[in-house]
C-alpha cells in the first residue's frame, strides 16, 4: 500500500517559508531561495526530482496551501502535480463552482485519518505526498507519516513558517538517504513507530 511521505524544502533554521506569506509571495519574504534547487537544478537535484514525480500517486495538503495557490493562474487546469488526485484538509469546502479542477481536488472534512485513508486509496502502490507544514505536522502527530524528505537549503531565514512548530510529541527518525548538491542537501528519514 501507499507510503505517506512529507517532502518539503527547509532552511537550516527550520523554516519552510519566510515571513509575510501571501498569494503573490507564497514562500514569504526571501523564501524563494528555498526552491533554488528546483529552479536552478544541479544534475543530482534533477535526478532526485524526476524520481519523486514519477512515484507520486496522490497529494495531501491543507486548505491554506490550496487557497494560496488556487488563485488567479494557480495550477492551471490541474493541481500541484497536474492531474494527480489531491486531497485538501478543511473544515469548510469551497463552493463547487469556484474549484478550478474539480476532477483533481477532493475536500476532506472528516479529519486527518479520513484524508490519509482516501489519499492512500487513490495512490494505490504509489506515494501519497504530503504538501505543507500543517498537513505534515498533523500526519506526524497522528502516527500516519512514514517518511520525511527534507530539501535542506544552505540559508538561515530567521523567521517564517516552521516545519516542526507543533510536531505533537517526540519522534525518532532513521536516516535512509542523503543526496548532496550545491543547492540543497536532500535528506530522507523513516519515522520509527
Amino acid at each position: 500500500m501507499s507510503k505517506v511521505i512529507a517532502g518539503i524544502s527547509m532552511s537550516l533554521d527550520g523554516f519552510v517559508t519566510g515571513p509575510n506569506v501571501t498569494r503573490e509571495h507564497q514562500l514569504g519574504d526571501g523564501g524563494e531561495v528555498l526552491h533554488q534547487w528546483l529552479h536552478e537544478p544541479h544534475p543530482r537535484d534533477t535526478e532526485l526530482l524526476a524520481g519523486m514525480r514519477d512515484g507520486v500517486g496522490s497529494i495531501l495538503m491543507g486548505r491554506r496551501s490550496y487557497d494560496l495557490a488556487e488563485g488567479e493562474g494557480g495550477w492551471g487546469d490541474g493541481g500541484p502535480a497536474g492531474q494527480v488526485p489531491c486531497f485538501v484538509l478543511t473544515h469548510k469546502p469551497p463552493a463547487p463552482e469556484t474549484v478550478r479542477a474539480p476532477s483533481v481536488f477532493t475536500f476532506v472534512t472528516g479529519g486527518i485519518h479520513s484524508a490519509v485513508e482516501q489519499a492512500k486509496a487513490a495512490a494505490g502502490e504509489k506515494v501519497t505526498a504530503v504538501h505543507g507544514a500543517s498537513a505534515a505536522q498533523q500526519c506526524l502527530a497522528a502516527g500516519l507519516l512514514d517518511e520525511i524528505m527534507i530539501h535542506l537549503a544552505p540559508v538561515v531565514l530567521g523567521s517564517g513558517t516552521r516545519l516542526f512548530e507543533q510536531p505533537g510529541g517526540r519522534f525518532q527518525l532513521e536516516r535512509l538517504q542523503v543526496v548532496e548538491s550545491p543547492n540543497a542537501t536532500h535528506l530522507l528519514f523513516r519515522v520509527i513507530r
